[in-house]
């Protein structure tokens, strides 16, 4: 199955950009997707992640630690910009989201 991530958000406006900004998660090379509330979706949304895309995740995780660390932030070109910003992970918790209600449905006409 292949899916293509949705890049930026799906409304540009200041303010939005104003609090990705911030968020400050962006000055250590993080995803939005990157800081989600690892629930039990979203833990079986990434481990259905493809091979490069889990370590793309692992590296900006790694490397933000590291920043953290060391009370360092990167370099301002370097930052992850509000237009470039992909929800990798929406497709996936999508589809897992999907599952479950299903299966809830399923199990309660039972």
């Amino acid at each position: 199955m292949s899916y293509l991530a949705r890049k930026g958000p799906a409304v540009y406006s200041a303010l939005g950009k104003w609090a990705y900004n911030m968020a400050g998660f962006n000055q250590y090379g993080l995803h939005r997707d990157d800081c989600l509330y690892e629930n039990e979706d979203v833990k079986e949304a990434i481990r259905r992640l493809p091979e490069k895309l889990k370590d793309e995740r692992n590296f900006r995780i790694t490397r933000a630690l590291h920043l953290s660390m060391t009370k360092t932030i990167l370099p301002k070109e370097q930052w992850t910009k509000y237009e470039e910003d992909t929800k990798y992970l929406e497709p996936y918790l999508q589809e897992v989201v999907r599952e479950r209600d299903e299966k809830v449905k399923w199990e309660s006409n039972k």
